[in-house]
């Protein structure tokens, strides 16, 4: 294999740390992980595995729950040291490698006055956000990150470098935009960014007894709020520390993590609404720029900790399924765990649930519960009880999950996360991926017979 950038094999001595991924639930040993440092790499590395049937993962930040950037035996293609970024201030648009985190697009974007949508914490990986659909404090005023794609470099499993986009190989195009890892090997993409820099935005908490009312509230507001207000709801416990006040350490509230998008001189009267509905115990909203608050959690989940997270779409929160979220909501196992609902409406359900391979368009949030702990020995602990609040609460969801919150769970369940989309994505991944040779993700399995 001839690269520009290296092979890390079992006996190097950074082995160990090459392998482990942001969740420290992951145990994979790669038989190789090569180390690209552009598309040639990454072709000869696809070339190398395919002519020697070796299992691919595609690592790009690391942050996947499941740990599909890894693999047991095979090659991982790392794509980490591949981190260029390009911003065009006439096209407003920006060129991102396929190694970048969020918080290094920020980074690029916010210098120039502009943000692209993604999720809600820094360390993320863009590739693997973005091909999962892409949720966040943005979803709502400007819609999913893949509704601001443009365009995608791929290498195909035939090492054949292409671009994807509405005019060139639109199918694979439609195909990357929620449909995962499953066509290829994202190497760039390029994002419309939109003009926003300052944002009114933070948590609100309020006591846990006051929960129902502010869930039935709150599914009332953010259904009928302009597009300039998001705010994901979450179940937390208060981290010991500033800038919370010592009477509140290690208590378990409800709370909203709001952002505004609007002129910054009406914030303050489109919040009367918010703060006149029930005074917040802790109110942290207000002014700030865009990369500070994609970064504002960042030091309570580092890299390495305990995560087991199960996740579901939403339409509607009923008061039985509100009280079965707060009995799992006040029973969290662990500091860090917790429980959110990301609000998919908005300018996301706007766009045609066919025009992307993400279909859940007329889904009203996208739930997620998060185990997750620093200490190996509460593994058991997070897990049994994401699964038992998920068990309960499933029952009441649209059916399927938004693919970056899944663990490995399953063919049937990537079916349901598709839906009437599925089949189209078959076609897809047979044309461009016929023997499966990228199938650690959640896996689309082609119509040919003859799968490796």
């Amino acid at each position: 294999m001839s690269l520009r950038g290296r092979i890390i094999e079992p006996q190097d001595a950074e082995y160990e740390t090459s392998r482990k991924v942001y969740n420290g639930m992951i145990d994979k040993r790669p038989g190789m992980i090569v180390r690209c440092v552009d598309e040639a790499d990454v072709i000869a590395a696809v070339n190398y595995a395919r002519e020697n049937n070796l299992l691919i993962a595609v690592r790009g930040g690391g942050h996947n729950g499941a740990g599909l950037g890894m693999c047991d035996g095979g090659l991982v293609i790392d794509l980490s040291l591949m981190k260029g970024i390009h911003v065009d201030p006439v096209s407003r648009t920006v060129q991102v490698q396929g190694g970048c985190t969020l918080g290094d697009l920020d980074h690029a974007t916010h210098a120039f006055g502009m943000a692209v949508p993604t999720g809600i914490q820094s360390t993320t990986g863009i590739a693997g956000l973005t091909l999962g659909g892409g949720l966040g404090h943005l979803t709502r005023q400007c819609g999913l990150t893949i509704d601001n794609l443009l365009e995608a470099d791929v290498v195909l499993a035939s090492g054949q470098f292409v671009k994807a986009s509405a005019e060139e190989n639109p199918d694979l195009f439609w195909a990357l935009r929620g449909g995962g890892g499953n066509f290829g090997v994202v190497t760039s993409f390029l994002f419309r960014t939109h003009p926003i820099t300052t944002v009114y935005a933070g948590p609100m908490l309020w006591e846990l007894e006051d929960a129902k009312e502010v869930m039935r509230w709150y599914h009332e507001f953010i259904t009928n709020a302009p597009d300039e207000m998001n705010g994901f709801f979450a179940f937390l416990i208060v981290p010991p520390g500033p800038p919370f006040p010592e009477d509140f350490y290690m208590k378990n509230m409800c709370g909203v993590v709001w952002c505004y998008t609007g002129p910054m001189d009406e914030a303050e009267r489109a919040f009367e609404p918010i703060r006149s509905f029930k005074k917040p115990a802790l109110d942290f909203v207000g002014p700030m720029p865009v990369p500070a608050l994609q970064s504002m959690f960042d030091p309570l989940v580092p890299f390495g900790y305990q995560w087991y997270w199960k996740g579901d779409y939403v339409k509607d929160l009923q008061d039985e399924v509100i009280d079965l979220y707060i009995k799992y909501g006040s029973r969290l196992p662990t500091m860090l765990s917790t429980m959110h609902l990301y609000p998919i409406n908005g300018a996301a359900a706007r766009v045609n649930k066919n025009a992307t391979a993400w279909g859940y368009r007329d889904a009203t949030y996208a739930m997620v519960i998060g185990g997750i702990d620093p200490d190996p020995a509460n593994k058991d602990l997070i897990t049994n009880w994401a699964k038992d609040y998920w068990k309960a609460v499933h029952p009441y969801s649209a059916g399927g999950s938004y693919v970056n919150f899944m663990m490995e769970e399953g063919h049937d369940r990537v079916k349901a996360t598709y839906g009437d989309n599925y089949q189209r994505l078959v076609e897809v991944k047979t044309k461009y991926d016929p023997h499966n040779l990228f199938r650690v993700n959640q896996n689309i399995m082609p119509a040919a017979a003859d799968q490796w």
